[in-house]
């Protein structure tokens, strides 16, 4: 290789790695996931799938058009007043029919089920959709919030490691104590610990986001929250309100209620089995030697009437069904009660964390200006001979707790704000929009 190409390829792989990190913000990781989180395609199958009921409930009261055909090698020995004859002939027959139901109530009962079984999985559908948005800001914030973790952990080391430093110092000149080493070296192996164990987390939370992108990530991609922090208020700001939006449009209640009228349905279905059918019918028939009676016969019948069937008794299969039927309608019922009783459950907690984040979030930033102040006083009255090195230390502590505390709570609060939203079946695109707007990359 030339000189001239070995530096070409030298620039080139210098500009390669010089070049910024592709951004991802929350808004293009949501549109990633939508194209490729595998959960997210299983739920579009699941409701091509679950719409098909609908057609399938309506073909039972839809004409049926049949055609039959066989075609035969026969082989037979007449006897006929001691006289055997032997007979070798092919037969055939086809047989068109035309069958319309005029009165099938376990037909019409399968339709019914069919429509609501195609609504339970447009319902289902609209859940799984909402969610995917929670679990895109679930994941890209616990990345984020591990990636801060790590930070701290890391500001931590250099503090506790000026700090050893300075107390080996003092107790090289007589000044400090073996003690104060210890209590040091301590909290220092406390801080290597957490980093360790936030680079898991963060670890975890980046191959949980990587699946639903299909694509590899680095943390240094995401968008990281903005500095400045604002509580947006809470509309509308009674939980009776808010209840009121979860029972009239959560999507998991919907699709369970879709769900108990087709437990209903299927009840009137097993039901139908002690009832009669009518049906009309029309008929064509060719046939050729299609018995020992018409051998060598041909006949062409076209046939038009009605057919009734009136069902006598199943060996108590039909009564069985129906109760069978009943029971799994008031297991569904009961399975509405806890879903409705879990939704508001999980409503009023996120309604809660809503409700407290602007006081928590203030809280904790004024705990870190404090704590922060905290510190710097406790190293002047050490100097002083007021305060000894463990106080330092519980000071730092402090300080780097309420500064992991307010990243949880700021993050808490937005998947908060999103989760109320899913929770009462309202979340949208816009409201991931404002979500993002908390998101920016400087």
């Amino acid at each position: 290789m030339s000189v001239r190409r070995l530096c070409s390829a030298v620039l080139m792989l210098g500009a390669m790695l010089a070049s910024p990190v592709q951004a991802l913000g929350l808004l293009e990781a949501y549109d990633l996931a939508v194209r490729n989180d595998p959960t997210f395609q299983a739920a579009i199958e699941e409701r091509a799938a679950g719409q098909e009921n609908r057609a399938l409930g309506r073909s039972a009261l839809l004409p049926t058009l049949a055609w039959n055909y066989s075609n035969s090698r026969n082989e037979s020995e007449v006897t006929q007043s001691h006289t055997k004859t032997d007979r070798d002939y092919r037969s055939y027959a086809a047989t068109l029919t035309l069958q319309q139901p005029l009165l099938d109530y376990e037909a019409y009962a399968r339709f019914k089920q069919g429509a609501a079984q195609a609504l339970l999985a447009d319902e289902r559908f609209r859940s799984k959709s909402q969610y995917l948005a929670v679990r895109v800001l679930s994941a890209y914030s616990q990345a984020l919030l591990a990636q801060e973790r790590i930070e701290l952990s890391r500001a931590q080391k250099r503090a506790y490691s000026e700090r050893l430093q300075l107390n080996q110092q003092l107790l090289k000149g007589g000044e400090g104590t073996r003690t104060d080493v210890l209590e040091t070296q301590a909290r220092l192996s406390l801080a290597v610990a957490q980093e360790i164990e936030a680079q898991d987390t963060l670890d975890a939370a980046l191959h949980e986001l990587e699946a639903m992108l299909g694509e590899p990530l680095q943390v240094e991609q995401l968008d990281p929250l903005l500095p400045h922090f604002s509580i947006q208020p809470l509309e509308p700001q009674r939980f009776e309100s808010w209840r009121e939006l979860a029972l009239a449009n959560n999507p998991d209640l919907a699709s369970q209620q879709h769900a108990l009228m087709s437990a209903e349905y299927e009840v009137e279905r097993k039901r139908a089995g002690h009832l009669p059918k009518l049906s009309v019918y029309a008929s064509s028939r060719q046939t050729s030697s299609d018995s020992e009676s018409t051998y060598h016969q041909k006949y062409d019948t076209n046939s038009v009437g009605i057919q009734l069937s009136v069902p006598l008794f199943a060996g108590g299969s039909v009564s069985a069904s129906t109760r069978q039927a009943a029971r799994q309608l008031s297991q569904a019922q009961y399975e509405l009660d806890a879903q409705t009783a879990a939704t508001l459950v999980d409503l009023r907690k996120q309604y809660n964390l809503n409700s407290s984040a602007a006081a928590k979030v203030r809280a904790y930033e004024m705990a870190v200006q404090s704590a922060s102040a905290l510190v710097d006083a406790t190293r002047k009255s050490v100097s002083g001979g007021e305060r000894v090195n463990l106080d330092v230390l519980d000071a730092e502590q402090q300080l780097y707790s309420a500064k992991r505390d307010l990243a949880e709570a700021k993050y808490a609060y937005l998947l908060a704000r999103v989760q109320l939203k899913y929770y009462a079946g309202l979340l949208n695109d816009s409201d991931l929009l404002q979500v993002a707007g908390y998101f920016s990359r400087a």
